[in-house]
């Protein structure tokens, strides 16, 4: 006689796994969603268009035999990280000040290489890798406030806008890493 045992998860490992189902079921949705295909492929063809000449191996990685924007991102997410750690530690705010304007100036090179990488995806990678840019939008957006608030002196507003900056970034690096490993992408993926 065969007999099925059914374990029945509860506590944080079935609101983990409900999370993560609801969380790939939205990646799907947004693989599938054509709305934005008009916009994709314009903006696919003008990165495209961009005359990089040999800077858009450079930038996809080629020379490294990976992409180079994974590599970049190092900088702007380790920094503004590091500034919401900073953000609770006693006397930290000076460090979260400057780690989030290094965090910003950062961010440029690895949306360059990001965006060069983005425009040869399929459509359904870059479905999701657009929404991966509108979430840095917003990341870059969040921080730019916190710093111009904790640059007039406004501690709470800049640790306020620091920590919803964090969240958007916690959302990009998912759509981010979706995007590149759970369809692998990269200079040498096959397409």
């Amino acid at each position: 006689m065969d007999t099925q045992i059914t374990t029945v998860k509860t506590g944080p490992a079935a609101a983990l796994e409900t999370a993560s189902a609801a969380w790939l079921k939205t990646l799907d949705r947004i693989e599938g969603a054509t709305v934005a295909d008009p916009v994709v492929r314009g903006l696919q063809r003008a990165v495209r268009a961009v005359p990089l000449g040999g800077a858009r191996d450079v930038l996809r990685g080629r020379p490294l035999g990976h992409p180079l924007h994974p590599v970049l991102v190092q900088v702007p997410v380790g920094c503004l990280l590091s500034a919401g750690i900073m953000d609770v530690v006693p006397g930290g705010q000076p460090a979260a000040a400057t780690l989030t304007a290094v965090g910003l100036a950062g961010a440029a090179p690895s949306a360059v290489a990001g965006w060069v990488d983005w425009a040869d995806l399929p459509l359904e990678q870059a479905r999701v890798g657009l929404a991966h840019a509108v979430s840095n939008v917003a990341v870059i957006a969040c921080y730019t406030v916190s710093l111009g608030a904790r640059v007039r002196g406004h501690t709470v507003k800049g640790r306020m806008w620091s920590l919803a900056g964090l969240a958007a970034l916690a959302v990009s690096g998912a759509l981010g890493g979706h995007v590149a490993h759970r369809r692998a992408t990269g200079p040498d993926a096959p397409s």
